[in-house]
This record gives C-alpha cells, structure tokens and sequence, in this order.
C-alpha cells in the first residue's frame, strides 16, 4: 500500500486526507498544533466556544461529498455540479442544509439573512439572496440602482455560471488551459477590478460596497481582485449560507472522524521541518518529511496545506527549487492579515435586536481604507469589520445567560512592520469601545467577561504564514488561476500543494475544491482511474523511475 502524508490539518488538508484515503493511500495527517482545523482551530475559555478562524460554509454539497467517500470509491470522475445541486435550493428556504451523509457527522442549518451590513450612518441592508427582498432594500436605499441591479444580476449570474460551475474545477497547470478561457474572461468583463465592475451598475456608494465587500472574507481587495469574483453573489444566492451547530470546529470534527473511518490517522505536536527530497532516474523526488523532532516518515506522495510561501521557503531546501525559487515566491504578493478579537459577555436580551448571526460593519471610508490595507500598509484611525455572533443561533457555545462572539478587523500584514505587541491591546479596546459606542452592543465594558485577540503575529508565527499573511497570495488578476501556485509542484515529483494557497484560492468552499482538484492530479500521477469503485490501493503504481 502506497503511503502520503499530509502537512497541516486545514479544512483543506482534511478533505485532502479524505480524499488521499478514498484513493487507497495509507494516509497521516500532520498537524504542528494541539488540535486539527489550523486557521480552524478552536479556542475554549470560561465555558465559551470560539471559532477561531472561517464562520461561513456555502455549498454544503462539497461537504457532503466528502462525508459520501468510501475507501476505493473516489467519486472523482463523476460531475461535480449534478443535476440535483444546481438551481434554487428550496432546502434553504425550509431550513434544510447539508445531506443525508453530511447529518451523520454534523448538523448544518441556514443562516438569514446572509449578512447584516451596516453603513457608518446607521442604515443597514439585510443580504440574504431573496430577489424581492433585495430589490426592495435597493429600492429604499438607493432607488437610482435598480435598474443597475437587473444588468449587475444577469452579468454576474453569467460568470458564476462560466467561471464557477464550468471552470471552477480546472486546475490551471499550463499556458495553455488558461489560454483557452482568456477570450470568455475578456467577453465577460471579468478581469477587470471587482469594485470597478460594480461601478458599471451602481452610482450609490453604499450599493458598490454591498456588491464588492464579499471577496474580503476570502483575502481579496476589492478594488484589485479580478470582477470573476462577482461569482461569489451567485454562489451564496444558489446554495445559501450555513452554520455548523457547534462551530465550525464541529464540521472539523467531522471531517477527522471521516479520515479516521477511512482509515486515516491524523497526528497532532507534529510540525515539519524539511519535506525530504531525493534524485531518482535524473528527477527530484519527494519521499517523506521530518519533523522538528528529528523523526522522519517516508512517503510515496507529500501533500502541504501549509502556507505555500512557508513550504517552499523553509520546508524544501533551495537547491530542490527553480520555478518556485526564493525570489519568485518572496515576489508574491501577500493578502492582508487580521485582527480577530473573541470575546463573551453578559446578555441583556436586545443583541437579536440589532445584531444578526453575521454582521458587516463598514466603517466611513470605503476605498481609501482598503488602500490603506493593502497599498498604504498602515494602521488607520478607522476600520470597518466582521462582527460574529454565533450564539444568536446556537446558544450552547457559551454559559446561560451569555453570548460569544468575535469580530474581525483587517489590517496590513506584517510587510508593514507595524509592532502589535505595541499596538494590539490599545487597537483592539479602540474596536471594543466602538461596538459598545455606536449601540451595535450597549454597555459591553460593563457585560464584558472574557476578552482574547490575534493579530498579524499569530498568523506569523503560530499558523506559519508568510509575513503573517490570513489567506495566502492575495488574489490579483496575476496571482489567479495559472498565475496561483499550482497544486503539482513543477519543481519536485510528488509533492503537492492543497488549500488557501494553491488553486482555486482561500475560502472554505475554495479549499474543498482545491482537494478535489489535487486528488486527481494525484490520481493521474499514480495510475489510478478517476471513477468507478474498483480503485484499489493494489493498482497504485510508481510514477517515478
């Protein structure tokens, strides 16, 4: 039996894992923290549940794919947009999410509206992807965009349907595949800026920002990502959005139970320190890793969902690296980082009364704040952020009587050598003392119970991300699809490249994409078909001589 391993224990080096194990492969999941989900992980305290990292699960029917995966039967030949995913998911409006094998492991439910965004002057727009719900909200805040609104839904319902549901499984490994799609992208409009895309259809600011904030929740700006983005709006108005009751870290659970069923193992104190790379028939070969404890593990496949600037800049050594040289990955540039504060307070009765499940709250400047971010890279006196507060839903992730919350404020990766020991406890009472002074939560300083934060440092140091980065190479038109690390390392046989940092790119329906797409590399490389359940582990065969 062929063995991989796998380097991070993400959302996407778990369905990786899965998907190794479903291939036949004798498969260990490594993972440098005391817990899986890495960006995913959780943080408990004084009887509150944190999620530390993604609160936003769309199309449950990735997830339920993973959780339908049997050892030998792959399922990596068969479409993956069926008949019976596409279209208006009524589930949704019924309060149904998830399937039959997805119950199995965890319970997923709707959350709506989709976001609660509210502008600096109090207004707010519920998105939750009902057309005559939204067009009525337009028509109170900005009358002048409805008729923007119809071009912007019918232009935008034409990329998801290219770029998501035709083209979101295409690994772009080559010139040519990308080649072939430039002149539908050109057609499209879609590689202009998002945010300039938005302003063909809106003249309001406030419908701009409702229509292009999306892509910060995956590390992209909006007035740089490519407008293919705009698919996000159609990927949330298709299959909605959805809860894990428990936490995200309940799905992560899931997932492991699934890899461990599948025969799987899943190792946890294990950090890498070097994926072991060796010349075999005139090519470099990755063969195993070794980890900070000395101890080394051989493997016929190495997959990293690690940070991909931190796999090729510390885990393999230069002279295995050409195409992915220190240059060429220290060029790339990196998406911003965060400040994420969790924090549990005394409930008073009124937070369902302002607050939703998930809250945008954009700050008085859009634009110039996002140049602030990601050009400028500094530390403004204002802020917008994503306000989180899961106990609406589910009251069991903190004591009676309390809530649990967590609310996210980007800011420049640590390229910008801002110092947080310095400024992180002043910024984070700054965002605090906002919530508690423009009435989004009364009285909080006096409710306040527990109080924690991260900031760019722990993205760093902890998570191992270049410069602190939150979510991998940030996602311009020259870092998409064949310009994004590619998920077969062009330097080194075996080695592969799995989540936020690979493609398609971050979010969690992105990751679980990415797994897909590097299982079928993987099976192409060992000789495996790619459908069918007579995928045994005795027909993986050597690609390398």
């Amino acid at each position: 039996m062929k063995k991989a391993v796998v380097i991070g224990s993400g959302i996407g080096g778990l369905a990786m894992g899965i998907r190794l194990c479903s291939l036949g492969f004798d498969t260990t999941v490594l993972e440098k923290l005391d817990a899986p989900g890495g960006r995913a992980y959780v943080r408990r305290a004084q009887g509150f549940t944190f999620d530390m990292g993604p609160t936003v699960i769309t199309v449950p029917h990735f997830i339920e794919e993973l959780f339908s995966l049997g050892r030998g039967d792959p399922r990596l030949g068969q479409p993956d947009f069926p008949p019976a995913v596409l279209g208006e998911d009524k589930r949704v409006r019924e309060g149904v999410s998830g399937g039959p094998n997805t119950s199995r492991y965890v319970t997923l439910v709707p959350i709506l509206p989709f976001y609660r965004i509210y502008f600096d002057d109090g207004t707010f727009f519920d998105y939750d992807g009902d057309p005559l719900r939204t067009r009525e909200q337009i028509r109170a805040l900005a009358p002048e965009d409805l008729e923007g609104y119809e071009h912007f839904h019918r232009d935008a319902r034409a990329i998801f349907e290219r770029g998501f549901l035709e083209l979101g499984y295409t690994h772009f490994g080559d010139v040519g595949t990308m080649l072939r799609v430039v002149p539908d992208l050109l057609r499209l409009d879609a590689v202009r800026t998002l945010f300039s895309f938005a302003k063909k259809y809106f003249k309001n600011p406030k419908m701009r920002q409702v229509f292009s904030f999306e892509t910060l929740l995956v590390g992209g700006n909006p007035l740089s990502v490519p407008a293919i983005y705009a698919m996000i709006h159609f990927v949330e108005k298709t299959w909605g959005i959805h809860f894990a009751m428990g936490g995200t870290g309940a799905l992560v659970r899931g997932f492991v139970r699934k890899l461990e069923e599948l025969g799987g193992r899943i190792r946890y104190g294990a950090e890498v320190s070097r994926i072991n790379v060796t010349r075999r028939g005139g090519r470099k070969v990755a063969t195993g890793v070794t980890l900070a404890s000395g101890e080394v593990l051989h493997a016929d496949a190495v997959v990293s969902n690690a940070d991909y600037a931190h796999t090729y800049l510390k885990l393999v050594e230069p002279q295995h690296r050409l195409w992915n040289a220190d240059p060429v990955v220290r060029a790339r540039r990196q998406s911003m980082s965060l400040v994420v504060i969790y924090f549990g307070f005394k409930a008073d009765g009124s937070e369902g009364e302002r607050l939703r499940h998930h809250n945008i709250l954009l700050g008085p400047r859009y634009e110039e704040l996002l140049k602030d971010i990601f050009g400028r890279k500094v530390l403004a006196k204002d802020f917008s952020q994503y306000l989180h507060v899961p106990t609406l839903t589910d009251p069991s992730l903190a004591p009676p009587g309390h809530h649990a919350a967590y609310t996210l404020v980007p800011v420049p990766h640590n390229g910008s050598g801002l110092d947080w020991e310095l400024l992180g406890e002043p910024f984070v009472n700054k965002v605090l003392g906002f919530l508690e002074q423009r009435g989004y939560l009364p009285n909080l300083s006096e409710r306040l119970v527990y109080k924690s934060f991260v900031t760019p440092d722990y993205f760093e140091h902890t998570l191992l991300s270049h410069l602190g980065n939150a979510f991998g190479p940030e996602p311009v038109l020259m870092q998409s699809a064949f310009f994004r690390p590619h998920n077969r390392s062009e330097d080194v046989a075996r080695l592969y490249l799995v989540g936020a940092g690979a493609q398609p790119g971050a979010g969690t329906p992105s990751v679980m994409m990415s797994a897909k797409m590097t299982a079928r590399l993987v099976a192409q490389d060992f000789g495996l078909p790619l459908e069918g359940s007579d995928v045994l582990s005795t027909r993986v065969v050597e690609p390398v001589a």
